[in-house]
């Protein structure tokens, strides 16, 4: 049985919805399976070969189809590398390197030696963000653009909306959509083809579990490319002032972006990043 789903079964039934995504995928497209010490990765590449590159880095409990809304844009300017997570529910090996050792670096040193690139841009969200910034700490050279949304790591991780998500459970005013909604802030009728994948991958996707390592103030610092962080101030899962406090006061070339009335997915920023990663 893969260690990160709960059976074989669930897991086919995540692949097969995943690979009808895929199908959606408005550009031209290659997929490529790179060999790395986690094993292979998975990897979606799209725009013009002589355009700079761009990696792009999804969350938790996701894969590259997290980037379906944006990728039309990003793909008329940059090569882009859409990568599967490894650990996560795409089509990349099951292995969780340690976070708290430089496995990760390791991992995605790997990933661009295979595609062939020596720096890049680099767009990562909430796990893909905090990915991003830690190889932009170790590894400063090769990245030469970092875009964040909602990234883990620099606010204070939360975890009392599992206790309200548990709560609305046992007093029977929620569902699994309710608590989905909680977690994620995606709370309008346009959002619910979304809800619906969310839901599916977690009735059988096991998602790490822990805090994820605090990056220091002389971490972020030390960053010296430019960097554009958007958070939502209604993230339950991450503290998303504190986010935008310590990346302020730390970060030497840092464009923050606070959006009202958003949670943790954030959605619809195609334009702000695209222009941000022209510069």
């Amino acid at each position: 049985m893969s260690t990160i789903y709960r059976s074989e079964a669930g897991a086919q039934v995540v692949e097969r919805r995943y690979r009808e995504l895929l199908g959606t995928w408005p550009v031209p497209a290659e997929e490529r399976r790179v060999p790395t010490r986690e094993g292979d990765t998975f990897v979606l590449v799209s725009g013009p070969v002589d355009a700079p590159p761009l990696v792009l880095l999804h969350g938790s409990g996701a894969n590259a189809a997290t980037w379906l809304g944006d990728i039309a844009s990003w793909a008329q300017h940059f090569r882009t590398y859409a990568v599967d997570m490894v650990g996560e529910p795409g089509f990349s090996a099951p292995s969780r390197p340690d976070l708290k050792s430089e496995a990760v670096a390791l991992w995605l040193d790997d990933v661009l030696t295979g595609l062939g690139l020596t720096s890049t841009a680099v767009v990562g969200m909430s796990l893909g963000g905090w990915t991003a910034l830690d190889y932009a700490i170790r590894r400063p050279e090769r990245i030469t653009r970092l875009a964040l949304q909602c990234p883990g790591g620099i606010g204070k991780q939360r975890f009392g909306w599992m206790f309200k998500s548990i709560a609305l459970h046992l007093v029977g005013r929620s569902d699994q959509r309710a608590s989905t909604r909680l977690v994620t802030g995606l709370d309008k009728p346009e959002f619910e083809p979304v809800l619906d994948d969310v839901i599916l991958t977690f009735e059988h996707f096991k998602p790490r579990t822990g805090r994820l390592p605090m990056f220091t103030d002389t971490q972020l610092h030390g960053l010296a490319m430019p960097v554009l962080v958007i958070v939502g101030a209604r993230d339950v899962m991450f503290d998303s002032t504190e986010t935008a406090r310590r990346v302020r006061e730390n970060v030497p070339d840092a464009t923050v972006r606070v959006l009202p009335d958003v949670g943790h997915a954030i959605l619809g920023q195609t334009d702000t990043v695209l222009n941000f990663l022209r510069g």
